[in-house]
């Protein structure tokens, strides 16, 4: 199975596979920009699917995280105030 590479420009992605150097460079001068993310796949088609899920996967890995984020001072002026309450007693 070949490792495929993605470029971005706006919002039209183009997968190559990895060693198609002279491809890449043509995509890069035209003002695409190659993505971190590189995969291993039957065919392209399969290649920009699991693209699809890592960035997705991305999307919600940071939505959860700011949802902690947000919720975890809370918390912890939820306890402070019930410390607070019990030890007055």
């Amino acid at each position: 199975m070949p490792d495929y590479c993605f470029y971005k420009k706006g919002k039209q992605i183009v997968v190559l596979e990895s060693s198609d150097v002279d491809e890449a460079s043509q995509l890069t001068a035209q003002g695409y920009e190659k993505q971190f993310e590189e995969v291993r796949a039957n065919d392209e088609k399969h290649a920009l699917t699991r693209f699809a899920d890592i960035r997705r996967e991305k999307r919600i890995d940071h939505h959860n995280f700011l949802a902690g984020a947000g919720s975890m001072p809370l918390i912890g002026v939820l306890t402070a105030a019930a410390n607070f309450l019990f030890r007055k007693k």
